[in-house]
């Protein structure tokens, strides 16, 4: 499978059908910390990817920020339809790296909303020697 930028994947035919399911724009905002939400985590990397047609699209790639947030990034969705109980969406895959450590939450986008993703993360304790 091969990561492909967004903008690379504009340029191929996928592209045209993906963005025909998701002419719209939904939101995600990250919000990292430690310590039951007490501690901040800046720069977390992260990583908003979709598979596509046996492609990994990245759609983001960033750092959280002295306060643990990456704020809205946009992704496309599925346009809004009134009628429907249950709202469409488009799942994406987020990746969280930091100490040579991956973690991985999937979430989904909806028209004109605002998603925020609690990433906690749970420092390692280094063992006391006590010598």
């Amino acid at each position: 499978m091969n990561n492909i930028s967004y903008d690379e994947f504009m340029k191929t035919d996928s592209y045209d059908n993906f963005i025909k399911n998701n002419p719209s724009l939904g939101y995600l905002s990250i919000r990292a910390n430690a310590a039951n939400l007490a501690l901040p985590i800046s720069d977390l990397k992260i990583v908003v990817s979709k598979i596509i047609d046996n492609n990994n699209i990245i759609f983001y790639e960033g750092k959280t920020d002295d306060s643990g947030m990456i704020k809205k990034i946009s992704l496309p969705a599925p346009k809004k339809v009134d009628n429907l109980l249950i709202p469409l969406s488009t799942t994406y895959n987020i990746d969280v790296l930091y100490n040579n450590k991956k973690l991985n939450y999937n979430v989904k986008i909806y028209d004109g909303i605002c998603i925020i993703q609690n990433i906690n993360i749970v420092p390692e304790m280094s063992e006391y020697s006590g010598n």
